[in-house]
């Protein structure tokens, strides 16, 4: 049996001295603050934890954001799985 699969779509992070980062492929900022950054990219739920965060560019057209400050960590949730749960990872993060 051939499954259906869609084809990945491109998602880049670069990041300098953990504090200038462009990360590309991103759908949406969710949230974000001084110590964490929640972007949906084309491979899921993104969070990115430090300090004195700030999103610096917006490039929605071009699915680009631009970041600064002092970058601790980066997790991704799987979007598909979360899809599942009846509490996603956005409702666990932000209790």
């Amino acid at each position: 049996m051939i499954e259906d699969r869609q084809p990945i779509k491109t998602h880049k992070i670069n990041l300098l001295n953990r504090s200038l980062g462009v990360i590309t492929g991103v759908r949406d900022v969710v949230s974000f603050d001084l110590n964490e950054i929640i972007l949906d990219t084309e491979q899921g739920l993104l969070m990115i934890k430090g300090m004195n965060l700030h999103v610096k560019k917006l490039l929605v057209e071009k699915g680009e954001v631009e970041i600064d400050g002092k970058v601790d960590s980066f997790l991704y949730s799987d979007v598909e799985e979360s899809r599942g749960r009846k509490e996603g990872f956005l409702g666990r993060l932000l209790k």
